[in-house]
Formats: C-alpha cells, sequence, structure tokens
C-alpha cells in the first residue's frame, strides 16, 4: 500500500483545531516508491493544476489517487479534521506539475470543498521558502504563519477543512513543483462544473501558455483573492 492511513498517526504529525482545522504529516510514502511515482507522473506541458486523467498518468500515480479518494482513507482525514461523514462526499483529484509565479496567493478554497489534502512528489527543494505551503492567520500577510511552512518534499501530506478563515498559500515560485490534490467536495454538481473548468484551462495554456505565464509574473508576495 502507498498511502497507509495509519501513517497519519506518527508522533510528528501536526493536527491542530485553531484557527481552523488542519493537518501536517510526514513521511506518508515509502521511499521505495519514489522512482516509480516519478516515472509514472503525467508529462504536463503547461503550469497550474488539472482535472485527474487516468490516461495521463502511470500505474503508481493511478494506484495513490484510487487510494487518496478510497472511503478507508477519506474516514481516517475525517476523524483527524472532525467532519462526520467525510467518505460519503464526492472527490475531485488534480494534479500538478509546474507552476508559475502567478499561482500560490492567499485563500480560503471555494464554499463548494469541504477539505482539500495535497501530497508532494518532488525529489528535491531548493534551500528557499518559495513555493512552501504556508497556514495563514490573515489574508493579507504570507507571513502570518500558525504552523512552520512545509517544503513540498517526496511525501509531506498536508489536510485542512475548508472555513471562512481556512487562509493558506506560498510565496511565488516558477518551476517543477509535482503535487496531488485531492478536494472533498458538497455536491457532484460541482465536481462536474470544476472538472469542465478545469478542462477548459489545460486547453487554453496548451494555446497562450506564454501568456500564461506572464499574468501575474510580478505579483506581491501578500497577494491574495477571495473564493
Amino acid at each position: 500500500m502507498l498511502l497507509d492511513p495509519a501513517r497519519l498517526d506518527r508522533p510528528d504529525t501536526d493536527t491542530r483545531h485553531e484557527p481552523f482545522s488542519f493537518m501536517i504529516a510526514h513521511g506518508q510514502l515509502p521511499d521505495e516508491a519514489r522512482g516509480e511515482l516519478d516515472r509514472d507522473f503525467p508529462q504536463y506541458s503547461s503550469a497550474g493544476f488539472f482535472p485527474y486523467d487516468a490516461a495521463d498518468c502511470g500505474p503508481s500515480v493511478n494506484e495513490l489517487v484510487g487510494q487518496m479518494t478510497s472511503r478507508s482513507f477519506s474516514a481516517a482525514i475525517g476523524r483527524h479534521l472532525q467532519i462526520e461523514g467525510l467518505e460519503d462526499y464526492p472527490t475531485l483529484v488534480t494534479l500538478c506539475r509546474h507552476l508559475n509565479r502567478r499561482h500560490g496567493t492567499i485563500h480560503t478554497d471555494s464554499k463548494s470543498k469541504i477539505a482539500t489534502a495535497l501530497i508532494y512528489l518532488n525529489p528535491m527543494w531548493p534551500d528557499t521558502s518559495d513555493g512552501c505551503l504556508r497556514f495563514l492567520a490573515s489574508i493579507d500577510n504570507i507571513d502570518d504563519v500558525v504552523a512552520p511552512e512545509l517544503k513540498p518534499l517526496y511525501g509531506e501530506f498536508a489536510v485542512f477543512r475548508r472555513a471562512e478563515n481556512s487562509f493558506h498559500g506560498h510565496l511565488p515560485y516558477e518551476g517543477e513543483r509535482r503535487v496531488i490534490q485531492v478536494a472533498w467536495l458538497t455536491s457532484e454538481e460541482e465536481k462536474a462544473r470544476k472538472t469542465k473548468r478545469g478542462k477548459f484551462s489545460r486547453a487554453f495554456k496548451k494555446l497562450f501558455g506564454k501568456l500564461d505565464r506572464k499574468v501575474g509574473a510580478d505579483r506581491d508576495r501578500n497577494a491574495s483573492h477571495r473564493d
């Protein structure tokens, strides 16, 4: 098993419920799977998060997605975040290989999301805070952290319950940053809507990738948006 819910109970897991519910867990993937997950990650040419398509991925990534969206793993997340019946909500999976500097502005996630989980797959990371996930106490200050920032290294995992104050983001970063995201949504209609929008975004970026890279390239470090 690539993703064992029992690993969430490691002694170094950080679970908090103030100012909103979140969990940061380390070492959630076996070292021996690094090579396969690196090989099987989709070869997106554009930056951003795109809806999961099994045809884009190799077998190990498809296995990981299946385990992240399983009822048993969802229920385990629900227990940690105190969300009853999380396993009964539909899931939306998106994957990202590259980022532009406009990504990562401070936000809460939309009201259609119950919770969001991220598992990172990068074998190494530069000696910088750029691109490192931060959970925050305010929407206008990227340095107002409520927990140590999380480098997006292989096997690092974060999940949070969406709330009006579930502020999170990261400093501008451009380059490869591999991550699988699972969002538990309020309805199948929201899943269909978000999937359609994500597919359109992918098609647009294939045609206008250079323009997408320029937009927001000089964004402020404290930039934010309301979901």
